[in-house]
């Protein structure tokens, strides 16, 4: 067995609930995962059928119905009609959907500022690489890359 590999799996495991739950912590309030997952294929008013959150997300369209009917109770999403003229219905995050996202980003953030404010902007700018780059080695065996603001996009 491959124990880098193996501390690997672990530490990945710690970062997302680490990250997830003292986030959560500090705005009191906790966008569920699902939600928030949603909520970022939907960033900067892109707008997605139910197909195509099923295949970015790789889930079933009953779990994501149970999803997005959830966020459309809470005023997170919005169905529209297809912008292209298509036949299938989209969905968009609200604006309490947006702001529920940047919240929750922006607890992150202050978390991750937190952790590495004795980290060299080098040193945080090589992790920000790595997992951009450990982020797309998974996408490309999937062959599902995961949409990214243009703004975000990191070279590796």
């Amino acid at each position: 067995m491959d124990t880098t590999l193996t501390k690997l799996e672990f530490e990945s495991m710690l970062f997302v609930r680490h990250l997830t739950l003292t986030a959560a912590r500090r705005t009191g309030r906790d966008l569920d995962r699902s939600a928030y997952t949603i909520l970022s294929c939907l960033d900067d008013g892109r707008a997605m059928s139910m197909g195509e959150l099923s295949e970015v997300l790789s889930l079933d369209a009953s779990t994501l119905s149970r999803q997005t009917t959830a966020m459309l109770r809470s005023k997170l999403l919005e169905r529209i009609p297809d912008p292209d003229g298509g036949m299938a219905r989209k969905y968009r995050s609200t604006s309490l959907g947006q702001a529920r996202l940047r919240e929750a980003c922006a607890a992150n953030i202050s978390v991750l500022d937190e952790v590495t404010a004795s980290w060299s902007p080098e040193q945080r700018d090589t992790l920000a690489q790595l997992l951009g780059r450990f982020n797309r080695g998974i996408e490309d065996l999937d062959h599902r890359p995961w949409p990214r603001p243009a703004a975000l996009e990191i070279q590796i």
